[in-house]
């Protein structure tokens, strides 16, 4: 008897969780598998305030979704790396910002990392150290390659508008 499969830890970075909350494409659907525990879900203080920071300054309106979904999910929550951990790894990709963010992932011993920043997205030099780490995948990749969607599920979802979204209740019912 095969052993069961245990869930893959995921590590979500801000811009992903600002543009899950914000629009009901690709990361929102990366959200909505966390909310149905479909893996287990990582975060660090700094991703959760860079997130909510950002979404009161641009998307105020989407803030209540954002602080819904930290309140109805369970995440592990990691810690910060201290600043000169930041120091000492500073070459880790190209935008010393995201340092940070790649550290706390890293040290938590991730499976993925889901973001759509290119600083930790792209694959060229500048991530090799990060790449030799963590797998850093786009929100629509990871749905593609970790949660088993089509192709056709995903392009169905490109472009979609929060009144084109299924209601919860009639979900359920």
């Amino acid at each position: 008897m095969a052993a069961p499969r245990k869930k893959p830890r995921v590590f979500v970075d801000a811009n992903t969780l600002l543009a899950g909350s914000a629009f009901p494409r690709w990361p929102c659907e990366v959200l909505e598998h966390a909310l149905e525990g479909d893996f287990d879900l990582v975060l660090s203080p700094l991703v959760i305030r860079q997130a909510r920071e950002h979404l009161q300054i641009l998307f105020p309106q989407h803030l209540a979704r954002f602080e819904d979904f930290l309140r109805q999910t369970e995440y592990e929550l990691v810690p910060d790396p201290k600043p000169e951990q930041v120091d000492t790894h500073h070459d880790l990709v190209r935008d010393l910002s995201d340092v940070p963010v790649a550290l706390a992932a890293m040290v938590a011993g991730v499976d993925y990392v889901i973001s759509e920043d290119k600083d930790l997205t792209a694959q060229d030099a500048s991530t090799f150290e990060l790449r030799r780490h963590l797998k850093v995948l786009l929100p629509g990749t990871f749905l593609r390659e970790v949660m088993g969607w089509t192709s056709e599920e995903l392009e169905a979802i490109r472009h979609r508008k929060w009144s084109e979204m299924p209601e919860k209740e009639s979900e359920a019912g």
